[in-house]
């Protein structure tokens, strides 16, 4: 007899639905998985005798031939072996047919009980977009599968309560997402921007970025606070839309790295890798392509600390992902792409001591060292970066002044109010925030007066810059108006955003 059910597959984050087909014929007792299976499916075949065995079901001893489908696209993972289960039990003639509206995802131990799977949500989304009606996913993972709406979840503890809701003895209760609220006081106060004494340039530097979601590279000698900024960027970034939370939590899925109590993600991501990180790392790769940090930093920060300390290969490996906002990781059996919306804030010495220009210290470079220095970032990438800030030295009488007036949470609500503005702004398409505009947008959405095109003009023949470079200062100045409540982009606006250009970095 056969017997089919639906199940699916994640590929990147983008998947497919699988139909997990089980025929039951005369022969001798062999059980084979066909459709492009990995170890892991294969050695679904043992899991799933020992699990309906030890739920006190019979494993049938004939000849079984299980096919995933499509059988061109290879499947990997633990997550057909509950599926594999139900169309073997329903092919024995032991449960009634399964709906055809129905999705079943999970692994099994070996005693019938049902264990976390990775990648739940996005498989809930698919399920949801392909029609399917109702999906049983692990307990563990119901509230993850909650998070989809349009779709009745059932989170199954073991197999026998799954057995005997399809057979209709006992029903299994549906799942609700149960709406955990953001906590408001999870930010670490030992951050706030107030605690931060002097760096005003910088400060206010961190506030345009956060408006605009602009890159930023800061430079100064060690000890001026340049990591202290950096860990202060998250307490003034605007809170995730919904849009933007669920799209953060299907990577986080993936890369099976949610809290099982509450698996939405709620605040924007801070990463922070060292700069001994491999190029899959950061960019993400292996046998099953996984998103590496560059993605887990997908609509909040990824922070690099020591800048040029990181390889040359993973530094160029950065160009793509910041201009196309998109990560794709190429492999024999396809293309895996990647959402990688970030902002990229690094930060450097200007020497390998650390001290050159500083006015306190003398620096023990030679200038061949300082040269070398600066050319481990190539010009194409710092082409890419918006914002360039040097954070001196801070004197006794700064550190020792009392915390600042200005606390996160009010430059929180000024760039909170900077974002309502570019999403009114951007309605009807796919961007978000200023930095995302392509030439397009520029065009029509960061117009000059004749007062600052004289600016800009001027500005482009001195300093030498790129084609590239002049749209990121509109995009910049864009938003500086944003943040004074300006329609228009003013000279002052202007004139801030080149001073984030200094041409020593040119």
């Amino acid at each position: 007899m056969l017997a089919k059910v639906k199940s699916c597959a994640v590929f990147g984050l983008d998947g497919f639905v699988v139909d997990v087909e089980v025929d039951i014929s005369p022969g001798l007792p062999r059980f084979d998985v066909v459709g492009l299976p990995d170890t892991a499916v294969q050695e679904a075949r043992a899991r799933v005798r020992a699990a309906i065995r030890n739920s006190g079901y019979e494993f049938p001893l004939r000849r079984i031939t299980a096919n995933l489908a499509p059988a061109d696209v290879r499947k990997a993972g633990s997550t057909y072996d509950l599926p594999l289960a139900i169309a073997l039990l329903q092919s024995s003639g032991q449960i009634p047919p399964v709906s055809e509206d129905s999705m079943f995802i999970g692994q099994l131990s070996l005693n019938g009980d049902l264990l976390h799977t990775d990648g739940v949500l996005p498989m809930a989304a698919l399920a949801r977009e392909s029609g399917v009606s109702r999906i049983f996913v692990p307990m563990p993972d119901g509230q993850e599968a909650a998070l989809v709406e349009g779709i009745e979840v059932y989170s199954v503890g073991n197999l026998p309560s799954l057995i005997r809701h399809l057979s209709g003895e006992q029903s299994l209760k549906q799942i609700a997402w149960e709406g955990m609220a953001r906590d408001t006081d999870s930010t670490d106060s030992a951050f706030d921007i107030s605690t931060i004494r002097g760096q005003e340039q910088s400060k206010r530097a961190l506030e345009v970025a956060a408006a605009g979601s602009h890159n930023l590279l800061m430079s100064g000698p060690p000890g001026s606070g340049k990591t202290l900024l950096a860990r202060a960027l998250p307490t003034i970034l605007p809170s995730l839309t919904h849009e933007e939370a669920i799209e953060v939590t299907k990577i986080y899925s993936i890369a099976d790295s949610l809290s099982r109590d509450n698996p939405l993600i709620t605040e924007r991501p801070f990463r922070a890798p060292h700069h001994t990180i491999s190029y899959a790392g950061l960019v993400g790769g292996g046998s099953r392509p996984r998103p590496g940090e560059i993605s887990m930093s997908h609509r909040g920060v990824l922070f690099l600390d020591e800048l040029p300390e990181f390889g040359h290969r993973i530094l160029e490996a950065m160009r793509q992902p910041l201009e196309d906002k998109r990560v794709v990781i190429s492999r024999a059996q396809g293309s895996v792409s990647y959402p990688s919306n970030f902002m990229m804030v690094g930060a450097m010495n200007p020497c390998p001591c650390g001290y050159y220009g500083d006015p306190l210290k003398q620096c023990s470079c030679t200038n061949s060292q300082v040269s070398r220095y600066g050319k481990r970032l190539s010009g194409p990438l710092l082409d890419r970066i918006d914002i360039f800030v040097d954070v001196p030295s801070v004197d006794y009488e700064k550190l020792t002044s009392p915390p600042g007036a200005d606390r996160s949470e009010n430059v929180r609500a000024r760039t909170e109010r900077a974002r309502e503005i570019q999403r009114a702004r951007f309605t009807g398409t796919s961007l978000l925030t200023n930095s995302e505009m392509g030439p397009n947008e520029v065009h029509r959405f960061c117009q000059l007066g004749q007062q600052a095109s004289g600016m800009m003009g001027s500005a482009m023949r001195q300093m030498n810059l790129s084609a590239r470079v002049y749209h990121r200062i509109l995009k910049l100045s864009r938003t500086i108006a944003d943040l004074a409540g300006s329609e228009a982009i003013e000279v002052e606006h202007l004139a801030e955003a080149l001073q984030y250009r200094p041409s020593q970095w040119m």
